[in-house]
């Protein structure tokens, strides 16, 4: 795939006045109290290159029926997430920056984006469609000198407008540039958006992220983070930003802490930031904590400032992280993603046992609780479904159609693993049931004489607004069947899925307390208000199979 990318330095906007320790509790007053004002930003904002504007993220059509005909593989897992990177204090920010984003290639694989701040301070940007690797070379990052740097990896809409979505967004105002990073989504963009345009403001794109740009620049705080704690007063929702200025590393999370950030530092003292842990073990940065819900990190040459963003309630920390958006070699809240799937997994075997010869997982994300399933029930874990790595977005159909060919490019069953056994098959999560039924039947076809399947996580019935992209509640197979009828729909022998009562129990009651449950309940933290406008800028479900079947099929070439 080759990858398109587009190289820019920061343009002056000339404003003319008209996201392991336990988190910290802060104070329900916040240390400084940042300016309510609320200008018109001047017309003249300015991107700094084709990476600032978006195209309208809409959500999947409401009326799409439940159960989808046979031809239809689009059963996604949530796809989450974007992943940002921020580095401070090393001479070779860029290619550290470029290291970090590429352990941090499964939250997005659709554009990856960094920004740098060269020596005589001005901000320079390359963005580019496609993975990191393809975006990025000796030449490009030879282009990124400074030891300040920004990156964002991310899923996206299909389209040409594609590059002009990918982060970081840079621009300039009346004091100078900033270059901005997101991972979330923000439930009042729609309201925010429709203020600022009333006032004056001219949007390049139809990103939430800039938003927050508008906000900074229309904010009349001093000095430069209380512009940002300024704006973020203003937002609801899910954010886990990264800033960079002529001078300063800005890390952001919000109140909620829905999105994971965490900190870390290099041997020569250089600070990182970073969505997971993992890419921080990449590039040999010890990690030191989270950034805290409600904070703001400021770094610059003075060292590391922390201030409280707002007062804010208990945080509501994204649970699926845990299940599965996070690699399972991070640490997250705090708390190992290994060690939380391994033991829903043996949750499932002791709560929902059955008499099996075989355990297997439905591959990437569903292999550690399917570990944890076969410790616990003694029978033995083998790789009965094997993954294809290498899976483009352009296939050649074949003239007479191939049942389930989606899902047979992406999953190979092994024939003497399944042959005559009864098969436990461990999976992450079922969203609309389609691709569950095609891999039960899958399953079946090589001989499996029973297939009983065991979801590492409760009933999804409910969309999320938090940086998440989930079908509407109305396609969510969970919110329209019971679990006999879910099992009937896929067509395995049996059903079972975690509880969240005993989710909760396993977190404790205090940490239980601290995540946000909204997919699997319907109660959400802060009440959504608007449809959901970000699609490749949150998380994905995609069953397992990163980059979602849609994109094979409307890849194909007839």
């Amino acid at each position: 795939m080759a990858a398109t990318s587009t190289i820019s330095s920061s343009l002056s906007l000339n404003a003319k006045p008209n996201k392991p320790s336990k988190p910290l509790r802060f104070p329900r007053t916040p240390l400084l109290k940042p300016s309510s004002s609320f200008s018109p930003l001047p017309a003249s904002l300015s991107s700094s290159s084709p990476s600032l504007p978006l195209t309208v993220l809409s959500s999947k059509n409401a009326n799409h029926p439940l159960a989808l005909d046979d031809n239809d593989d689009y059963d996604e897992k949530p796809r989450e997430e974007c992943g940002v990177v921020g580095i401070y204090g090393d001479s070779e920010a860029s290619r550290l920056c470029y290291l970090a984003l590429h352990a941090l290639q499964h939250r997005g694989q659709e554009g990856a984006g960094i920004v740098t701040v060269s020596k005589d301070k001005v901000l320079q940007t390359i963005t580019g469609v496609g993975l990191v690797s393809e975006v990025f070379n000796e030449s490009k990052l030879d282009q990124l000198p400074g030891d300040i740097a920004i990156g964002h990896v991310r899923y996206s809409t299909a389209g040409s407008s594609m590059l002009k979505n990918v982060q970081p967004f840079v621009a300039g105002y009346r004091f100078g540039s900033v270059g901005v990073a997101h991972n979330g989504n923000l439930v009042n963009y729609t309201k925010l958006r429709a203020e600022l345009e009333e006032n004056g403001s001219i949007f390049n794109t139809s990103s939430d992220t800039e938003v927050v740009l508008h906000l900074i620049a229309i904010s009349k705080a001093r000095p430069f983070f209380m512009r940002i704690v300024d704006a973020c007063e203003k937002l609801q929702g899910a954010y886990s930003m990264v800033f960079v200025t002529e001078d300063k590393l800005v890390a952001v999370r919000d109140p909620h802490g829905f999105r994971p950030l965490v900190m870390g530092r290099r041997s020569n003292g250089a600070v990182v930031f970073a969505s997971e842990t993992c890419a921080l073990d990449l590039i040999e940065a010890t990690y030191e904590r989270e950034v805290h819900p409600g904070e703001v990190l400021v770094v610059d040459k003075d060292g590391v400032k922390s201030q409280c963003l707002m007062p804010h309630p208990e945080p509501k920390q994204c649970i699926f992280e845990h299940i599965y958006f996070s690699l399972p070699n991070s640490i997250v809240f705090g708390r190992s993603v290994y060690e939380s799937r391994h033991v829903f997994g043996e949750i499932l075997a002791t709560e929902s046992p059955v008499d099996c010869d075989v355990v297997i997982a439905v591959p990437d994300s569903g292999v550690v609780a399917a570990l944890g399933y076969a410790a616990k029930s003694g029978v033995a874990f083998q790789q009965g479904l094997i993954r294809s790595h290498y899976v483009g977005r352009t296939f050649i159909e074949p003239s007479q159609k191939i049942r389930d060919f989606g899902v047979k490019l992406k999953l190979s069953p092994v024939r003497g693993v399944l042959e005559g056994k009864r098969v436990v098959v461990v999976d992450d999560s079922i969203v609309r049931g389609t691709t569950s039924s095609k891999i039960v039947r899958l399953l079946r076809e090589a001989g499996a004489k029973e297939v009983h399947m065991r979801i590492a996580s409760p009933p999804i019935i409910a969309s999320c607004y938090y940086g998440v992209d989930t079908p509407s509640s109305e396609e969510l197979i969970s919110n329209r069947m019971s679990v006999d009828e879910v099992r009937d729909y896929i067509g395995s022998d049996s059903l079972a899925f975690l509880s969240i009562e005993t989710l909760k129990k396993h977190l404790g009651e205090e940490d239980s307390k601290t995540f946000c449950y909204a997919c699997f309940t319907g109660n959400y933290p802060v009440k959504p208000t608007e449809d959901k406008v970000k699609r490749g800028g949150g998380d994905f479900i995609d069953d397992g199979l990163v980059g979602g079947i849609n994109n094979i099929e409307g890849g194909w070439v007839r």
